[in-house]
């Protein structure tokens, strides 16, 4: 195991930080400021305008559109566990291309082929977001179709409805967000395809990405009030 303790440590770093990232983005006060919050007030704003019109083809649109983009990603993560396990049965012949190099960068077998496992359960995970994603996209609309019509938009069953279809509007999203986040963080584990010291820096790389995106972006200063 002393052989593999930078290994060990870096991928210890990457679960690390993927964890904390996820739970001040979706379980703090400072996470609710993110650009994926203050996008769940709009989620709102939408349903609300929503149930006074008349004419809704417009809204089930749009929800078309975000259930063939989630569609999209469902489909390439399995392509992605594909191309993963395509790579773990060619051990031979990839770290036969690795020490071919002028530097040599070919772990073990054994650690190789962690590695390629590693990267499958990130696709893996990611596949179940959005096949979730997907479902609750579905869901909504469904509910889009059972919207109260605009005549009953005051009565205690329509804001029920509303909310209802708010919660899950942002539990879909959130699916979707966390996806789109095990996307972003397999790029990163792939620098440990060429060392764990690699691995430090493209974890820290992909999280400060995304938090640019969330906390400091063109985008969520858009958004702001």
């Amino acid at each position: 195991m002393g052989a593999y303790s930078v290994d060990i440590l870096a991928v210890g770093f990457f679960i690390l930080e993927w964890t904390v990232y996820a739970v001040t983005l979706e379980h703090t006060a400072y996470g609710r400021d993110s650009l994926s919050a203050r996008m769940n007030v709009y989620r709102e704003v939408w349903i609300r305008r929503l149930l006074d019109r008349e004419t809704r083809m417009v809204d089930m649109q749009i929800m078309a559109s975000l259930q063939n983009g989630t569609a999209f990603f469902a489909s390439t993560s399995l392509l992605a566990v594909g191309g993963g396990l395509a790579l773990l049965r060619s051990t031979n012949e990839a770290l036969g291309v690795l020490r071919a190099l002028p530097v040599d960068l070919s772990p073990s077998p054994a650690l190789w082929e962690i590695k390629c496992v590693g990267l499958i359960l990130i696709f893996v995970y990611a596949f179940f977001k959005f096949a979730w994603a997907y479902r609750l996209f579905n869901y909504v609309a469904i509910l889009l179709g059972a919207m109260p019509p605009a005549q009953k938009r005051d009565t205690p069953e329509a804001e029920a409805h509303v909310i209802r279809t708010t919660r899950l509007f942002e539990a879909a999203g959130r699916h979707f967000n966390r996806g789109q986040r095990a996307f972003f963080f397999a790029l990163g584990y792939l620098g440990w395809f060429v060392s764990p010291w690699v691995l430090f820096i493209t974890t820290a790389a992909v999280v400060i990405v995304t938090w640019r995106r969330q906390f400091a972006s063109n985008a969520w200063r858009a958004m702001g009030s």
